[in-house]
């Protein structure tokens, strides 16, 4: 009979240890609470709906008369071909240009403005590329009062692959729509910065030249800038124009064009 009540004595003492640990374990271990789903304020909504709103309104803005395009670049590389310009290889190559002036130098003037950051050895273009570049130039300065600003000519195709490493809008260096900054015939302008009214001042003076032939021109979007190629005809229609201005302003003074009576004869 004791044993029995002994053994009963002892199963109930490990009961009892055994429903404290329980109770223990319950009071004393937190269960994390679930995770909250993020809310956004009322502020950071508006944010984030107004930077949508404004990236649609960019593109819907965005209507430049100048789309860079894979025919355009085409079209480039068709003129250095029929040119036979080569594509400057390297710096060694670059010099030589330099020393037999098929490449010139572009100079900052009271109208042209040249990006600081750009290479000093890369401040040369074809002489014809230079002629449009004063001339726009001039006009634009005479138009708005503020010089226009240059920020890339001449490349060369270690440069080109470089650029193309981290700018992946940039044209490749070899191909048929390779960049032709490579001949040395374009030119970047900035647009950044520009006025509705001066951008469309530059598209309208580029328009006719383009419909000649003259120039290929792209509005780049993402660089912001206005990509130029120029022709060799450019320097040919140039000089046509400058003689016809010329021999306007030394023709003699016809009577009926300053008022005057025509006497009779």
């Amino acid at each position: 009979m004791r044993k029995a009540t002994l053994a009963i004595a002892v199963v109930l003492v490990f009961v009892l240890l055994g429903i404290g640990q329980a109770f223990a374990l319950h009071r004393y271990i937190k269960v994390p609470p679930p995770a909250r789903t993020p809310r956004y304020s009322r502020s950071s909504s508006r944010h984030l709906h107004r930077s949508r709103r404004h990236a649609r309104l960019r593109r819907a803005v965005w209507d430049p008369m100048f789309r860079p395009s894979r025919d355009s670049l085409l079209k480039q590389n068709e003129e250095i071909n029929r040119l036979e310009l080569p594509r400057i290889q390297d710096d060694d190559e670059l010099q030589r240009l330099k020393e037999s002036e098929d490449l010139v130098p572009i100079v900052e003037s009271s109208s042209l403005r040249i990006d600081p950051s750009l290479d000093p050895d890369r401040r040369f273009c074809r002489p014809w590329t230079l002629d449009f570049v004063n001339d726009l130039s001039d006009a634009y300065y005479d138009r708005f009062h503020t010089p226009i600003q240059l920020n890339s000519a001449v490349r060369t195709v270690i440069v080109q692959r470089k650029l193309r490493r981290h700018n992946r809008n940039a044209a490749p260096e070899s191909g048929v729509i390779a960049s032709s900054h490579l001949a040395g015939i374009t030119v970047d302008l900035q647009r950044r910065g520009m006025t509705r009214a001066q951008v469309k001042w530059v598209e309208q003076y580029m328009a006719p030249l383009h419909q000649q032939g003259l120039i290929e021109p792209e509005e780049e979007r993402h660089q912001w800038v206005f990509h130029v190629m120029v022709s060799d005809r450019y320097s040919d229609w140039r000089d046509a124009q400058m003689k016809s201005d010329d021999a306007v302003e030394q023709a003699p003074a016809v009577p009926e064009a300053i008022g005057l009576a025509v006497p009779e004869p």
